[in-house]
């Protein structure tokens, strides 16, 4: 899963249209290498906790684990350091979430049934 490509805000579980996203150029840049598909929960390694999904931040590269996950580190993270945006590292999943905007971001020209409706970040 590469970063290469044009982002863009996706319509999400029937929020109004006209939402922005101003952290899409952190995703632009490409300058967070995605983790290999081996790499685990930053936060629940150490404890030895399982994890549902991961997502990476695209900031610092922390990878935290999703909300449905029981250490919802990826979270933690964001609220602890501020980053805004992580990306899916999941096979089956090629989406951004903007935790302060609240928005999925895709790809430009991906549908909007793309993302999870109501996923999980």
């Amino acid at each position: 899963m590469g970063r290469s490509g044009r982002w863009q805000v996706a319509p999400d579980a029937g929020r109004p249209d006209g939402r922005a996203c101003a952290h899409l150029d952190l995703l632009e840049d490409g300058s967070t290498a995605p983790a290999a598909p081996s790499a685990g929960c930053s936060g629940c390694l150490p404890r030895g906790l399982p994890w549902t999904r991961l997502r990476q931040c695209v900031t610092c590269g922390y990878i935290g684990c999703c909300d449905s996950s029981r250490g919802r580190h990826s979270y933690a993270h964001h609220v602890e350091s501020g980053h805004p945006v992580v990306v899916s590292l999941a096979p089956d999943e090629d989406w951004a979430w903007c935790f302060p905007d609240e928005v999925f971001l895709v790809r430009a020209g991906r549908h909007a049934a793309d993302p999870p409706a109501g996923g999980t970040r």
